[in-house]
């Protein structure tokens, strides 16, 4: 009975939609940083030039991270996902003729992904107000649950293509596969319907303004997103960009996607502790998951090794899930639905804006002091930050809604 009542938010024909194609579209998502690393490395065999091509898609990403808060609280969101998923499947796709064809190059990367950058500013506030716009706030933590169910199984079915794909036939089908799902996750999205919501009409500057103010006026709110615009910056340079790198020196580009796959399935396991827990003080638990993140840079500092690796990488999923869901949640309760894209979009600036230093610089400071120094560092930095959030009063004692 628990379990049916846990899982009585799929009765909405939208709730099943949308995380269809949050399904599809993360499944082709999660073979693509394996695929485009990898390709990156055939074409230049540079830690940097992989740090390059990263930054590309980060950098104009999070250039229009506003924009995208504003044009998805104005316009309905469906739509706005419907048009920036089918960018990101014709970059894609694009991206995989060049590498199949053996004509790639890293600046063709780096544009191709700067495009793809580009429409994800757009998808990212989008999505954050779908499901509590067609569910309402009781029903949002299973909502949330079972979306992050639903991303976490694309995360594990896309790691484990990954790495036979990226180890048994190249790179260049892995992104030929992501541009697909992107293009069959907008076809889903466009069966939505969403409500509109009535906004009195304002210009760009006047809504971006309105949703600083919701996003100042919440401490914990800003606190979070100050802390992880450094454990971003942290765990990008360590894990996304010298992971690989650490990979192709020791277990291998199969070995890699057994690791992405892992991480996939941890993140199904903490869908399934949050769906079940549903925690009263949803930042509180979610900040522990996020120390969660600590042993996979140690792995990687000493212990390369793929059973190593793949332990971590599940207790990564685990944690970053059980804090993913209970930010979701947290946010979709307290921030007003026609401000939510907005206050989102700042939260996604703040913490994704240091993260192309991380990726331009990692390349250089580990040949300056060793990998396995970075990834130390890192780790110590990483949990430092995350228990300096958590101490916060505001985060530590934020109770869920409906608890």
């Amino acid at each position: 009975m628990a379990w049916r009542q846990d899982l009585a938010v799929l009765r909405h024909r939208d709730v099943r939609v949308f995380v269809s194609a949050r399904f599809i579209s993360l499944l082709g998502s999660s073979i693509a940083p394996v695929a485009l690393v990898f390709a990156v490395l055939d074409v230049s065999h540079s830690a940097s030039a992989v740090g390059i091509v990263l930054a590309a898609r980060s950098i104009p990403n999070i250039v229009f991270l506003l924009l995208g808060g504003v044009i998805s609280d104005r316009l309905p969101r469906h739509l706005v996902l419907v048009v920036a998923n089918s960018v990101s499947g014709l970059t894609q796709v694009l991206a995989a003729v060049l590498v199949l064809t053996g004509h790639a190059t890293i600046w063709q990367l780096a544009a191709i992904e700067a495009v793809n950058g580009v429409a994800a500013a757009f998808v990212m506030p989008a999505m954050t107000g779908i499901l509590p716009s067609i569910v309402d706030r009781a029903e949002l933590p299973q909502a949330n649950a079972i979306a992050g169910f639903a991303r976490s199984a694309a995360m594990i079915g896309g790691g484990a293509v990954a790495g036979v794909i990226v180890g048994l036939t190249g790179p260049g089908i892995g992104l030929a596969v992501d541009g697909l799902t992107f293009l069959l996750g907008a076809l889903l999205l466009s069966r939505l319907t969403i409500p509109r919501i009535e906004r009195a009409a304002t210009s760009v500057l006047a809504d971006l303004r309105e949703g600083w103010r919701e996003f100042v006026s919440r401490q914990w709110v800003w606190v979070i997103v100050l802390a992880f615009a450094l454990l971003n910056l942290i765990f990008t340079a360590c894990y996304q960009v010298l992971g690989p790198v650490i990979a192709d020196r020791t277990f291998g580009r199969a070995g890699w996607g057994v690791v992405s796959a892992c991480f996939g399935a941890g993140l199904v396991a903490g869908g399934i502790v949050m769906l079940r827990l549903k925690p009263r003080r949803p930042l509180r638990t979610g900040m522990f998951g996020m120390l969660l993140a600590v042993p996979v840079m140690l792995c990687l500092a000493l212990v390369p090794q793929l059973w190593a690796m793949a332990i971590a990488a599940f207790v990564l999923g685990i944690g970053f899930d059980i804090f993913g869901i209970g930010w979701e949640t947290a946010l979709g309760q307290q921030v007003p639905i026609d401000k939510l894209s907005r206050v989102s979009s700042y939260d996604m600036l703040g913490s994704f804006v240091a993260g192309p230093i991380g990726q331009l610089t990692v390349g250089y400071v580990a040949v300056a002091i060793s990998a396995k120094a970075v990834e130390l560092y890192g780790a110590a930095l990483f949990a430092l930050i995350t228990v300096a959030a958590l101490v916060v009063p505001s985060v530590w004692n934020l109770r869920r809604l409906d608890a």
